[in-house]
């Protein structure tokens, strides 16, 4: 039982990365159109401000704005794209569907039953529009259950075949005539059920905000130590896309989830400063001066005759988390050989945020610099006080330093560059780095290589049961995990770590794995059809 609830998570982990990966492109490209239409940075530079340029920018954050009153559709269809076994386009335009009789079932029934409020005087009623059809305000829950419920009946029913003058009504059509009566009860069940989830969510979200810095502890640490499981991003969703990151209004339009709220702000020149509830996305202190202090400690603390190649290890992957905030190469390079390290980093992440909580810093900073840069520079100081989110980001780099270095010198931590003789403890060494990067860059006939070194360290083809990836990690369901070599992953395929969990798999590759994740689809002639 345990076993197959892990598995079900990790499923709708990955699954959940669908829209939770997407979303944020958005953002940018509103921050972006900030950019253009921010009048301090215009009268900085005169020639931007023109009927294009400011138009243009106008355009492109009110256009991306809209996506936020319907993340609930978002995520009804990348859930089902995610969690369908085969015929994932069919399954995604089937929650379409789905989701379309759902909304117009449940206005209907409440219409019926004399359930709709009058429409000029929805704030504060429970009820909102979606799509133009009043219903209850469910937010992106619905599409998360639509998104599960519309998967588990896609892949039940897909591969159902009639005969003769019913052989039409088969397949994905089928799927979608058991959807029909199933949204349809659903909607009418929720219209009682919901209200009482809603009470329960308001009750929690009091409870997190009523714990102040603790609660905020508790996230930003939590979110760290789920790395290992790749459950981490089930911690930070809620608290983005739903009330549990609290509710604001903007523009007159009420808002839910520390993302939507503090994306609908970026694009309001009226807001003088950004809600506090944007604390729940300013993870990246860790990412882009923690970890960088902890790469500083491991490179002190490694033996003399190792240092060259620890440098050359550890400054691809410290840079690639200053910039874009992928960590998982440096976590793994301590996680395992000292876990104690992996738990006072989480300690310390969840540490970062209640100092920027406790000093009222309003910056935008979910991921590394880039990010960062573009998010908080066009807003100004006044409206999220960036400066103090980078001299909090240096005090941190310093403790970093001191406690990792510490750490690893008083308990002789055999991180990188300080194994036993012949039990080396690295990302991959410097040759196996040029030749990863290589491979990166190489052909066909190179990324089949890999695909096959990779497979046969799986224990075949046979033994693979299910391949997808998330933004860093190939991850795989394998008949039998003990077949596994992990030495050959590390050494010749330049994974940078492996985590085993009964039989899901995971093998960390950071931000080629999309690349590596489509050579083996292709080795093993699926075309990522799972």
């Amino acid at each position: 039982m345990k076993q197959k609830t892990m598995e079900a998570m990790q499923r709708f982990s990955k699954a959940m990365f669908i829209p939770v990966l997407i979303l944020p492109i958005a953002g940018i490209l509103i921050a972006l159109g900030n950019v253009f239409t921010n009048e301090r940075l215009l009268e900085v530079i005169p020639f931007l401000d023109n009927p294009v340029t400011t138009g243009f920018g106008s355009i492109l954050s009110g256009s991306l704005v809209s996506i936020l009153s319907n993340l609930g559709l978002i995520f009804a269809v990348g859930i089902t794209v995610g969690l369908a076994k085969k015929e994932k386009s069919v399954a995604g335009f089937t929650a379409l569907l789905g989701y379309l009789v759902f909304v117009n079932a449940m206005n209907k029934f409440m219409e019926l039953t004399g359930l709709l409020v009058e429409a000029e005087s929805l704030q504060g009623t429970g009820q909102t529009l979606v799509l133009g059809v009043q219903i209850l305000d469910m937010g992106v829950f619905l599409g998360i259950i639509l998104g599960i419920v519309t998967a588990y009946i896609h892949n039940k029913f897909i591969d159902t075949e009639f005969n003769g003058a019913f052989q039409i009504y088969g397949g994905s059509r089928f799927v979608f005539i058991v959807l029909i009566p199933v949204a349809v009860l659903m909607a009418v069940l929720l219209t009682y059920i919901w209200p009482v989830f809603q009470s329960g969510i308001n009750s929690l979200g009091t409870l997190i905000q009523h714990s102040g810095n603790f609660g905020v502890f508790l996230y930003g640490g939590l979110e760290r130590l789920l790395i290992p499981t790749g459950l981490h991003h089930l911690v930070y969703t809620p608290f983005l896309y739903t009330s549990l990151g609290g509710v604001a209004e903007v523009g007159g339009q009420v808002l839910e989830g520390a993302r939507n709220i503090y994306y609908a702000e970026i694009a309001n020149s009226a807001v003088a400063r950004l809600s506090e509830s944007v604390i729940w996305d300013a993870r990246g202190i860790a990412k882009m001066y923690g970890l960088i202090g902890a790469c500083l400690a491991m490179y002190h603390t490694a033996k003399p005759e190792n240092k060259a190649k620890v440098k050359a290890i550890l400054i691809p992957a410290a840079f690639t988390s200053f910039i874009a905030g992928v960590t998982e190469p440096i976590e793994f390079s301590f996680m395992f050989v000292a876990p104690i390290l992996f738990v006072v980093h989480a300690g310390l992440s969840g540490l970062s945020m209640v100092v920027l909580n406790i000093l009222d810093v309003r910056a935008i900073g979910p991921n590394g610099m880039i990010d960062f840069l573009l998010y908080n520079l066009p807003l100004g100081f006044e409206k999220t006080s960036w400066p103090m989110y980078i001299l909090v980001g240096i005090i941190f780099f310093v403790i970093y330093y001191v406690v990792f270095r510490f750490l690893i010198t008083k308990f002789n931590f055999k991180t990188v560059g300080r194994e036993e003789q012949g039990k080396e403890t690295k990302l991959y060494s410097k040759k196996e780095y040029k030749e990863k990067k290589s491979k990166e860059k190489g052909s066909t006939n190179e990324n089949a290589d890999i695909a096959n070194l990779i497979v046969d360290a799986l224990g075949g083809a046979e033994n693979i049961n299910t391949v997808t990836n998330c933004y860093t990690r190939l991850r795989l369901t394998l008949h039998q995990p003990n077949l596994v070599n992990e030495e050959i992953l590390k050494t010749k395929t330049g994974a940078n770590g492996i985590i085993i969990k009964d039989k899901n798999v995971q093998v960390v590759y950071g931000l080629q794995v999309t690349a590596i994740r489509k050579a083996v689809d292709s080795y093993l002639g699926r075309e990522q059809t799972e």
